[in-house]
């Protein structure tokens, strides 16, 4: 009886922090599609627009530009998006000034991130796009593409007929 007891209480504060988190991206993002899932501590900025059905298990956007984040995201722990970089180029001092660039970062729709992705300024990432653990992604994921390293390349396509079928019948995890 007490283990059961134990259960309960630890789903109990499982679940009340799980909402925590949920509540926490509300309030930062933009705007956040119906039925969103977070597990861990995670932060958006208010330049973040989350789709439908989203699934994370913490993920840290940071900086000024754009996020835009399809339906049905979703991505393991320990994630990271940026938006911006330090002017290290055409700046006033070495090795960077106080200025930065800024570039939107667009994710399509049914795109899951392993744990501990990079996301940099700058990338759309396509529908349907597989990214692997520990990837930074510097540039462009095409429509179904799988992708992985650093930096991150396509190795791989997903089985296009498949998914499409999928997709039209809905089954969306």
């Amino acid at each position: 009886m007490i283990k059961f007891i134990k259960k309960i209480f630890s789903n109990y504060r499982i679940n009340r922090y799980r909402k925590k988190c949920i509540r926490q991206v509300i309030r930062q993002a933009a705007k956040v599609g119906k039925n969103l899932k977070i597990n861990y501590k995670s932060h958006a900025t208010s330049n973040t627009y989350i789709g439908d059905n989203a699934g994370i298990n913490g993920i840290i956007i940071s900086g000024s530009g754009k996020v835009s984040i399809g339906d049905n995201f979703h991505c393991g722990s320990e994630c990271l998006i940026m938006t911006q970089n330090h002017n290290y180029d055409t700046g006033k001092t070495i090795p960077y000034d106080d200025s930065y660039i800024v570039k939107d970062v667009i994710i399509g729709d049914n795109v899951w991130f392993g744990s501990r992705v990079i996301i940099l300024p700058g990338v759309e990432i396509g529908e349907g796009a597989i990214v692997q653990a520990g990837a930074v992604v510097s540039k462009d994921i095409p429509k179904f593409g799988i992708s992985g390293g650093n930096p991150s390349k396509v190795f791989k396509y997903r089985d296009k007929e498949h998914y499409l079928s999928l997709k039209e019948k809905g089954m969306f995890f």
